[in-house]
């Protein structure tokens, strides 16, 4: 049997072994310590400080003082894989259109479990801006594009639930409560606007995409400093949102019957 240059350890159980390494990262805990990915991964010390030592060397995982978090090569090698997407090709031009029209960085984003993932990004050329990166992970409960997930996936709320809604800033919200009242207003009025939940001073407006089966496929959205999107800026932002929603939609084979889909309609300009 093949081995591993240099361990003498079978290639697939050293695959194994990494997979329990960055399964120690996680949303809500993305920097863990030596110990704490030897103790989450139950590998041997000695084996644990090896490979974390040999993922830093190449890029996979980045280090500041004692502390680990996903490196920006393993961030850049997963981000090929999302250009394959048919949905990423073909709202492309939409994506790129809404970052013209609102001068802000636009995305698209896919939800997995109680986490949402940036897919595709189109950057505003402003300098002060938020940084989105295609691979970034973000909790599903702060921000606008999470609660467009929770308005229209079923599944979303209860690996919510499972996971918890931990608190980022003060704006957070924690209380299932109130973020379903949050999600409930997003689902009325087609779209969801938030400001300083995961971070303060951040601002997003989200709104749905749906498939040619009616289902969300996608979110898509912009985020910037609430110093130029607040909520004075809603009224005028919010409808490019949405019509940017409306056409990815129609992208992707969404067709709306005849009487009016309310998912689809834009917000009236003031």
């Amino acid at each position: 049997m093949a081995t591993d240059r240099g361990t003498g350890t079978p290639p697939l159980l050293v695959l194994e072994k990494i997979t329990k390494i960055l399964d120690c990262f996680s949303v809500t805990e993305p920097e863990p310590s030596l110990r704490e990915i030897t103790q989450r991964s139950g590998l041997h010390a000695s084996t644990c400080q090896r490979l974390v030592h040999n993922l830093v060397r190449e890029g996979f995982l980045d280090r500041s003082g004692d502390r680990y978090r996903i490196g920006l090569a393993l961030v850049q090698w997963a981000a090929p894989g999302t250009f394959g997407l048919d949905i990423v090709q073909l709202t492309k031009p939409i994506l790129q259109r809404l970052c013209d029209e609102t001068g802000e960085t636009a995305c698209l984003y896919v939800r997995d479990g109680a986490s949402r993932t940036v897919i595709a990004v189109a950057e505003t050329r402003h300098i002060v801006m938020r940084l989105f990166k295609v691979g970034m992970v973000m909790p599903l409960h702060a921000g606008a594009p999470g609660k467009i997930f929770l308005a229209y996936d079923p599944a979303a709320r209860t690996d919510l639930i499972r996971h918890g809604l931990p608190r980022f800033t003060e704006h957070t919200p924690v209380d299932i409560d109130v973020l379903d009242k949050q999600v409930e207003q997003a689902r009325s009025q087609g779209y969801a606007a938030a400001f300083d939940e995961r971070h303060e001073g951040a601002g997003s407006i989200s709104a749905p995409v749906f498939d040619h089966a009616g289902e969300l496929a996608t979110v898509i959205g912009i985020g910037a400093p609430t110093q130029r999107i607040g909520p004075a800026d809603v009224d005028r932002l919010a409808p490019l949102v949405v019509a940017a929603a409306r056409d990815a939609s129609a992208a992707l084979g969404y067709r709306p019957s005849k009487v009016l889909d309310p998912r689809m309609e834009a917000p009236e300009s003031p």
